[in-house]
């Protein structure tokens, strides 16, 4: 049964990015795309969903970024990451591989905000 949506979350979306890619371009986005098809799904459901992703890379590539992984894609897209999650309600972690999305979630946990493993447990989504 879905709960009904009391009040829209910030919900950060956190899955792998680079993970089980080896940094293939084509992986990267297909990982990317998935993050991006759940911020959808809760947008649609209500909520204000979110990715460090989208908001890290420009910012990255602002920054002088030319490639994932150096100096300054690193300096932006985690610590944007642990930025979104102090402020958001709850993170859905979706499945895969990848230590950025892991620490997101001990990150929410630790402050006491909701993690979902699931579309399908946050309040208000139908699938």
């Amino acid at each position: 049964m879905i709960e009904p949506l009391t009040r829209p979350l910030m919900v950060l979306v956190a899955g792998p990015y680079r993970g089980g890619t080896g940094d293939d371009p084509a992986l990267v986005a297909a990982n990317h795309r998935r993050i991006q098809e759940a911020c959808l799904a809760l947008f649609r459901a209500g909520h204000l969903a979110v990715n460090g992703e989208d908001l890290a890379l420009p910012l990255a590539a602002l920054a002088g970024s030319t490639r994932i992984g150096d100096a300054a894609f690193d300096e932006v897209f985690h610590p944007m990451g642990r930025r979104l999650v102090d402020r958001c309600d709850a993170v859905l972690r979706l499945p895969g591989a990848s230590a950025g999305s892991d620490e997101m979630v001990a990150l929410a946990r630790a402050r006491g905000a909701a993690v979902y493993t699931s579309l399908d447990d946050v309040p208000g989504v139908a699938r």
